[in-house]
């Protein structure tokens, strides 16, 4: 799946939902002119601090990514061919770098992650501010929507149903840590079937396609609380 933008600059002329720009216009702030951040906040509730999770494959941990311990392994996954079909971030280890230092150099809307499970780094995961992304231009989005891209990094770690546990323990470590985030985006590409597949049996639903600049993406969500539910 290859990633929105997540540039300050890009993000600021988004249309923002109305309920979201009334939201700071009650506080006497225009998300316009902030960029929807205020100081000292952390727009993603400490990623860092949201711990390891047990799950049937393994103790998993999300690990906010440090460049020089991760990068190079988050490149050598840039370049698998199955991972390159969807990111587009093939090349020298400098390509991934500049994505990755991007994020970190940001406000923090979007927090880039190595997936950790039993102690080996096995995927790298993207959360990001959903409501202060790009694609909030293409579909509805709510305040503190919270989306996911993420990428399995072996081929041995792929097919085996890993990836479905892994969505749905990141999926609630967002709705754990982020107590005003009521629901979880991701946007695959419409071609990658294996993780929509991955999605859907997290517990997502499929809303509709979008058009994004780089691809037709999958609108897939999954809510804090399911319909019906009390």
């Amino acid at each position: 799946m290859s990633s929105t933008d997540a540039s300050a600059d890009d993000t600021l002329d988004l249309h923002l939902p109305e309920e979201f720009v009334a939201l700071f216009r009650s506080a006497g702030k225009d998300p316009a002119e902030t960029g929807a951040t205020r100081a000292g906040e952390d727009l993603l509730d400490h990623v860092a601090d949201w711990g390891p999770r047990h799950t049937p494959a393994g103790v998993f941990h999300l690990v906010p990514v440090e460049v020089e311990r991760d990068v190079p392994l988050v490149a050598r996954w840039m370049n698998d061919p199955a991972v390159a079909a969807y990111w587009e971030l093939t090349g020298p280890r400098s390509v991934t770098e500049d994505h990755v230092r991007a994020q970190l150099t940001g406000d923090g809307r979007s927090v880039p992650c190595v997936g950790v499970l039993d102690g080996v780094p096995m995927s790298y995961w993207e959360i990001y501010r959903a409501d202060l992304d790009p694609l909030a231009r293409y579909c509805p989005v709510r305040p503190h929507d919270t989306g996911i891209h993420l990428l399995i990094g072996d081929d041995a770690d792929r097919g085996q149903g890993i990836g479905t546990t892994l969505i749905r323990t990141v999926t609630d470590l967002v709705l754990a840590g982020r107590p005003a985030c009521t629901r979880v985006l991701a946007e695959p590409d419409v071609r990658n079937t294996p993780c929509v597949a991955a999605f859907l049996g997290a517990g997502f639903r499929f809303t509709a396609e979008v058009d994004l600049p780089a691809k037709r993406a999958a609108l897939l969500i999954r809510e804090r609380t399911a319909p019906g539910s009390p």
